[in-house]
């Protein structure tokens, strides 16, 4: 079993004829100690340092390398014609507490009955598709701070 404890590289530079995938569901990518086994049966116990990537290098031999994969996942795809209405489904799907990935001209979010009892209500379109899901992140410096009230 090889020990992981950070990527190698962010991509692989070999063709994908000498790559061997990792496929990892979205939730690994935020554990630090884990086991995975790539598509070739090798084995990898993870004890990370920082956050994998999706695509990253974990491991290399003279004849491949072998890179994590973000498996897709069953989500709803909710078109977004516009700004408006792209705020709006992100506003309600928020006041659900259920995290969201905004794309071009649609949202995905998590297939949960909550979402889909918001989505009939609403009567907004939608359709249960396989996507690599990745929910907005918002970085520290993002998050508003309240003062501490003083007495």
């Amino acid at each position: 079993m090889q020990h992981v404890r950070r990527m190698t590289a962010e991509r692989s530079l070999r063709p994908e004829s000498e790559q061997v995938r990792l496929p990892v569901e979205r939730y690994l990518f935020l554990k630090r100690r884990w086991q995975g086994v790539a598509e070739d049966g090798a084995e990898f116990e993870f004890d990370l340092e920082a956050r994998l990537k999706d695509g990253g290098v974990i491991h290399q031999t003279e004849d491949a390398d072998y890179v994590i994969v973000h498996q897709a996942e069953p989500v709803f795809r909710i078109p977004t014609p516009n700004g408006e209405m792209a705020a709006l489904v992100g506003w309600k799907i928020g006041n659900l507490h259920f995290p969201i990935q905004i794309v071009d001209s649609f949202i995905l979010v998590t297939p949960d009955p909550m979402v889909k009892t918001l989505l009939d209500r609403e009567n907004w379109s939608y359709e249960e598709v396989s996507a690599v899901f990745q929910p907005l992140k918002l970085p520290p410096e993002a998050v508003v701070q309240t003062p501490p009230s003083t007495p």
